[in-house]
């Protein structure tokens, strides 16, 4: 995750950022970005990352995860991966298809809710 952040700064620095507690210290360490930090993931960061979901208040999520290696935390991840659906959320949980919403957000091709909700 951090080497995507420095890799997309730019585009990120635009836009306002949340993360789980280490992730969030880590990439504002590596990159300088100003990311509001929730707990630690395993400590509820997750949980309070998926409130933020239910509320209408995250456009785009970028959850990596490691495929080969199952974590104590997975049903977690399959919880917020879940709340992305039913909300309909744009989510990324690798490196390719993160590039492809962040290259999109960047040129405004990921304004959904203009979709969904035309102007009259």
């Amino acid at each position: 995750m951090t080497q995507f952040c420095i890799a997309y700064c730019g585009i990120l620095s635009r836009h306002n950022l949340c993360a789980t507690g280490t992730t969030g210290r880590q990439v504002a360490e590596a990159t300088g970005l100003k990311i509001a930090k929730f707990m630690s993931g395993s400590q509820g960061g997750v949980q309070q990352i998926a409130s933020r979901i239910q509320c209408n208040e995250i456009d785009l999520l970028l959850f990596f995860r490691d495929p080969l290696n199952a974590k104590p935390h997975e049903p977690n991840e399959t919880s917020i991966l879940r709340l992305c659906d039913v909300h309909n959320i744009p989510v990324a949980t690798n490196i390719a298809t993160a590039e492809c919403l962040i290259m999109g957000l960047d040129r405004g091709d990921l304004d959904w809710r203009d979709i969904v909700n035309p102007k009259k």
